[in-house]
């Protein structure tokens, strides 16, 4: 049963975004790998059991680097990189950072809150104010963003700085062997094999910022977050409700506060996380949303970055404005047959998929029951 969901109508401008993925930093450079079906999944090592050895590294930040540390470098070039590219500096006063994580390096080094790694980072940064911190799990990145388009929306901020951080840590690739997520051979979201997930590290942030604030200092533009939704279904520590619901109400709820129809989405980045649980869960919330005709063409980049966790809102984000601006999504990594009854058209195969539109949602799956949906729109 669903115990609570909530949508927000933001109009909130993004004016700058970043990210750092296993296939590099480069906004342009990621994105072409991805279209061309390139993945950053690859063999790291662990002096434990696991079900997989592979996992979604980054190329540039040393394995042997403690995980704190990491978590710190990987979150501060990023951030540095989405403010420069909205044309502001991260010392200005007017930016408030809402930032997500699951547990980030939490479980393998000596537990300092997982509020006080977010300060480190924005003093490390010479940021001036204190941030909020999101820790929903998976969806912690997307409720990131969610903060702060309501920061704006409520006249409280001019200029929010959004996102999350993930790293990848021997305690979570052990966690998740336990709990049986991860896949023994390789992430397929939506194929007919699914067998599991592949975990990665990974951060991306956006820079969001009030149409008059953005107008008066001559801002690019890169799209507009014009609706968000969330929902919660209790249900368990890390199993969805199988009904889908919390994938209707979040995606009613973000789309009922863009002001906005089924039939006007023309794209959608889902969670696909390529376990069994989780891609029902999305097929059937999306087959009971999307009726009457309407038909948004469905991609995935955990294939291609590993589910990064309390990231991986933030990159769908990302990767959701970049197939907007262009007009297409990349192949979703290791789909070959789609899986039964998937309501929506699917990239399979090795080509990019074009669609019509400039409506998208993304939408994120968290353990705790934590579904959160992003309305992001391009200009026409």
């Amino acid at each position: 049963m669903v115990v609570s969901d909530q949508g927000g109508g933001t109009g909130a401008l993004v004016t700058g975004m970043a990210w750092s993925t296993a296939l590099g930093s480069d906004l342009d450079e990621v994105w072409q790998a991805l279209l061309s079906g390139a993945t950053g999944v690859a063999p790291v090592p662990s002096a434990h059991p696991l079900r997989n050895d592979q996992a979604a590294a980054l190329p540039d930040l040393p394995m042997d680097l403690d995980p704190e540390r990491r978590q710190y470098e990987l979150g501060s070039r990023t951030l540095r990189a989405a403010v420069a590219d909205a044309g502001l500096d991260v010392t200005d006063p007017r930016l408030r950072l809402v930032v997500g994580t699951s547990y980030g390096s939490h479980l393998d080094v000596p537990p300092v809150g997982l509020d006080r790694w977010g300060e480190v980072l924005a003093t490390g940064l010479g940021m001036t104010r204190r941030p909020l911190m999101v820790s929903t799990a998976c969806s912690a990145a997307s409720d990131a963003i969610l903060v702060g388009a309501a920061l704006i929306a409520e006249g409280e901020e001019d200029v929010c700085v959004v996102g999350g951080v993930d790293v990848l840590t021997q305690a979570k690739r052990l966690g998740h062997s336990a709990l049986g997520t991860m896949s023994p051979t390789a992430l397929r979201a939506f194929d007919e094999s699914h067998d599991g997930t592949i975990l990665g590290e990974g951060a991306a942030f956006l820079v969001l910022e009030r149409a008059r604030s953005a107008q008066a200092r001559g801002a690019r533009v890169r799209g507009r977050l014009s609706g968000t939704g969330s929902a919660n279904d209790a249900a368990g520590p890390t199993a969805p409700d199988p009904s889908g619901d919390t994938v209707v109400r979040a995606v009613t709820a973000a789309l009922a506060a863009a002001d906005r129809g089924t039939g006007e989405v023309g794209v959608l980045h889902a969670h696909g996380s390529g376990t069994p649980v989780n891609d029902d869960v999305e097929s059937r919330g999306f087959a009971r949303t999307f009726t009457n005709g309407a038909a948004p063409v469905v991609f995935a980049t955990k294939g291609a970055f590993g589910h990064t966790l309390g990231a991986t809102g933030a990159l769908g984000a990302v990767a959701l404005l970049l197939a907007l601006r262009d007009k297409r999504v990349p192949p979703v990594p290791g789909l070959s047959t789609v899986m039964p009854g998937f309501p929506l058209p699917l990239p399979a195969g090795a080509a990019p998929l074009p669609f019509t539109g400039d409506v998208g949602l993304s939408v994120t799956l968290g353990f705790g029951g934590f579904t959160t949906c992003l309305a992001l729109e391009v200009p026409a």
